[in-house]
């Protein structure tokens, strides 16, 4: 064999190498948002990550070199669908408190329809929020609501109050999927509780 293909031959057998190990990246986060839907968070270890995936339990090790990093992995993901469902929201509406509602809602229906994931992408005790690019998905996201409100209550701190309504749809979220919310208010569907939200946090709605 000439000088020549020894080298073609090892170029080619890194790069096979290369995409054999991009492709086990994505299986492992593919392997990993699967798990988490099925059994919760708490069904996110390494070793039944890699056993799922048909890898030996150190195998994530080389693209994840800590648990956090593997789960930030998974929790990009579903910050990624959750961006997606709020850019289709009601398009070609103008008004920013239509708009913000619309978001709102795309926001429940996101976190009641994906609980588990959804738990996963706010427990950044368990997360590597800082190194992993969550904070590049996630706080644009954040951006956009704190922006929307600042156009409804222009002379607000659109920040502080865009983080309070952020916790109260985190609470409609939580305390409807446990059943708590309807037990106490009686209400069987969560619309009117994210109406009487917006009301608290952005003044009654203009109905001239």
């Amino acid at each position: 064999m000439s000088e020549s293909d020894t080298e073609s031959k090892g170029e080619s057998e890194t790069q096979s190498r290369s995409e054999s190990d991009t492709g086990l990246r994505a299986r492992l986060v593919d392997v990993g948002v699967e798990l988490v839907a099925a059994e919760g968070v708490q069904a996110l270890t390494l070793r039944e990550i890699a056993r799922r995936a048909g890898v030996s339990h150190g195998a994530p090790r080389r693209h994840f070199p800590t648990h956090r990093e593997l789960l930030s992995a998974i929790a990009h993901r579903g910050f990624a669908e959750l961006g997606d469902r709020v850019g289709g929201r009601a398009p070609g509406v103008t008004d920013p408190r239509r708009e913000l509602a619309g978001l709102a809602r795309a926001y429940l229906e996101f976190a009641l329809d994906n609980p588990s994931m959804y738990e996963l992408m706010f427990r950044h005790d368990l997360l590597d929020s800082g190194g992993s690019g969550l904070r590049e998905t996630s706080l644009p996201l954040f951006a956009v609501l704190a922006d929307l409100v600042g156009r409804v209550r222009p002379g607000a701190d659109a920040r502080r109050v865009a983080g309070a309504l952020w916790a109260n749809l985190h609470g409609i979220a939580q305390l409807w999927r446990w059943n708590s919310l309807q037990l106490a208010t009686g209400e069987q569907e969560w619309g009117p509780l994210l109406g009487a939200v917006l009301d608290a946090h952005l003044g009654p709605r203009d109905e001239r």
